[in-house]
């Protein structure tokens, strides 16, 4: 795809721009460790979760220095020392791939693992079974504010029908 002239790194840009150097990073869903892998080699400290064994060991074969870990985010319960996280990425879809009724909790656990003041950044197809109104009301159900809204990566605006959406949730500082 990237000899095709795809853009492979648009997920780990984004959040690269959002942060500084050293930022403590979870990857959600994280699959094969795209997204972690590059945040990595940008200076960050990336966790990065999935619950399929087979690809957390593609994910530890292509990116050794990277902490990957096999766990099922509607359970995320990791130790003090892998958090609290300064942002977490959930890419790929992930929201739409989780067990039925899922969402909600998985939100929670964003909110519990992340840093006050830290922010968690989901991307996902919104033709996929799970709608953006009932996403923004599990974000504020879980104590995530929704901040920000695009359509794209490239943060492109968005007007709400576009069949993708990048969300930018918040957790309050004093919350």
């Amino acid at each position: 795809m990237r000899a095709e002239g795809a853009d492979l790194d648009g997920e780990a840009r984004l959040v690269d721009a959002m942060l500084p150097r050293c930022s403590r990073v979870l990857d959600a869903g994280c699959g094969p460790g795209r997204v972690g892998g590059e945040l990595a080699r940008r200076g960050h400290h990336v966790v990065g979760v999935d619950a399929d064994p087979e690809l957390i060991e593609a994910a530890r074969a292509d990116h050794p220095q990277v902490d990957w870990r096999v766990a099922d985010l509607a359970e995320l319960d990791l130790p003090a020392d892998a958090g609290p996280f300064d942002l977490i990425v959930c890419a790929g879809n992930v929201m739409t791939f989780l067990a039925p009724g899922s969402a909600p909790e998985v939100l929670r656990r964003f909110h519990a693992h992340l840093a006050p003041g830290g922010r968690a950044v989901v991307g996902f197809g919104t033709d996929r079974g799970y709608a953006p109104e009932d996403f923004a009301a599990d974000a504020r159900n879980a104590g995530l504010t929704l901040d920000q809204r695009f359509s794209s990566w490239e943060l492109h605006p968005y007007p709400g029908d576009t069949g993708f959406l990048v969300a930018v949730l918040g957790r309050p500082a004093a919350g």
